[in-house]
């Protein structure tokens, strides 16, 4: 998986609160951005089960992004991001 893949599905995400499906359950999520696009974050909840999906991404003044998943796998997190797909 590229990160350019995992940053072009994220920014496609809309801020705010909105449901989608992701591996074929419903989740309700969550995405804050910074005004100034460093600071960001994503919580998503399974609307009829139990499973979470959480992290913040910082973007550094070098270019760098530094994911930090929240008591769970990067794996788990770029999944999510790449498999989401919101209602319209």
């Amino acid at each position: 998986m590229e990160h350019a893949e995992f940053e072009a599905a994220f920014a496609k995400l809309p801020e705010g609160y909105s449901q989608g499906s992701c591996d074929g359950r419903r989740f309700g999520l969550t995405v804050r951005r910074s005004e100034d696009g460093c600071r960001n974050s994503l919580f998503a909840r399974e609307l009829a089960g139990t499973d979470i999906v959480s992290f913040n991404l910082y973007r550094m003044t070098s270019g760098k992004t530094s994911l930090k998943p929240c008591e769970m796998p990067a794996e788990k997190v770029v999944a999510f991001v790449l498999d989401f797909r919101p209602d319209f």
